[in-house]
């Protein structure tokens, strides 16, 4: 057996404000119906004022270290390495992780920020499990935060029905390539011609260097809903079947699919595109709506908690995301105790 990547902790992190359907159809628009019918959302959560990406994932950090801690004894917490995957950070400079880092009193470990969008998580994971692999880092905390409410425009319907903040995080240590939550292969790509279909157009080097202020909505996150659609069906199906191909694998042999929690329409086609039923893929975003880089770790976590993903498992991950980006992993769940919201 080979060097390896494990999971060992897995923890989760919500805003304390929740926002319900009827709420945003006070203020917009929109209705309980119009927004599940489309999106199969019901509820998400937004940080308060002066709440940021990195509370959040401080957060979830400490409960995924808690984690690993019940399992492995204190030294499972003992991290030397924290990848951050958000495309919502604190500030533009410096990069969110390290900050993260020292508030978890981690020292003087390298952190770094990760930026793909929904795909953030499982990119995240790549990066943390080939430093581990290579024998960089000994364990690392990979963590997926974003705030999309900060970024939202306040009358779009369509985005703030589907978006909502969160964070979650996983603690990887090494191991062998036999062991329960070992990650046994990664499937990751992009495609920059669509960068227009997931976007904020204003705030950076392109925007900033004309000495012109951005043009009204160009601060706000955008989307082309339709193709957008599209692309992440396409790409998250053709994603998980090459990695199946790479780990000898089949869709048989699949017990959950955790997918980037986006859309409960693409969710459904993605399985029917891998011949899934319903109840192999997991589904969480009904309770937290997109919540971008934490969506993968936040339905991990859900779903071990409610028993919905136990020992032996054979799972996939899988994502898409703006750049375009799309990424997968595979591997059999361990024996963890997730730690979410007291």
């Amino acid at each position: 057996m080979s060097r390896a990547a494990v999971i060992c902790g897995l923890g989760g992190a919500l805003p304390a404000t929740a926002v319900t359907n009827e709420e945003l159809a006070a203020q917009l628009d929109t209705s309980d119906r119009w927004i599940r019918t489309r999106t199969g959302i019901g509820l998400r959560y937004v940080v308060a004022p002066g709440e940021s990406t990195s509370d959040l994932a401080v957060a979830a950090g400490e409960r995924a270290l808690e984690s690993a801690r019940r399992k492995g004894g204190d030294e499972a917490g003992d991290v030397d390495l924290v990848v951050l995957a958000t495309s919502t950070p604190d500030r533009p400079c410096p990069g969110t992780a390290p900050g993260v880092a020292h508030r978890l009193g981690l020292g003087t470990v390298p952190a770094f920020d990760v930026a793909a969008v929904c795909t953030g998580f499982v990119y995240a994971l790549a990066t943390a499990a080939s430093m581990i692999t290579a024998g960089v880092a000994r364990r690392a905390l990979v963590i997926g935060a974003d705030t999309f409410s900060t970024i939202l425009d306040p009358v779009d319907r369509t985005t703030r029905a589907i978006f909502g903040d969160g964070a979650g995080a996983v603690v990887l240590r090494a191991g062998e390539s036999g062991e329960p939550g070992a990650l046994l292969g990664f499937d990751l790509g992009s495609d920059g011609g669509g960068a227009d279909l997931i976007t904020v157009r204003a705030g950076g080097s392109r925007q900033r260097s004309t000495g012109e202020p951005p043009a009204e909505g160009d601060q706000y996150f955008a989307m082309e809903g339709r193709p957008v659609f599209t692309e992440a069906v396409i790409n998250m199906s053709e994603s998980s079947q090459r990695l199946l191909d790479r780990v000898g694998w089949t869709a048989a042999d699949l017990d959950k699919v955790v997918a980037h929690q986006a859309n409960v329409r693409i969710l459904h086609a993605v399985g029917e595109q891998l011949g899934l039923e319903e109840k192999q893929i997991v589904v969480n975003l009904d309770r937290v709506g997109n919540t971008v880089a934490a969506s993968i770790p936040l339905a991990l976590s859900d779903a071990a908690a409610a028993g919905d993903l136990v020992p032996g498992h054979r799972v996939v991950l899988t994502g898409f995301g703006g750049g375009l980006t799309w990424g997968s992993a595979a591997l059999v769940w361990p024996d963890i105790e997730p730690v979410t919201q007291p």
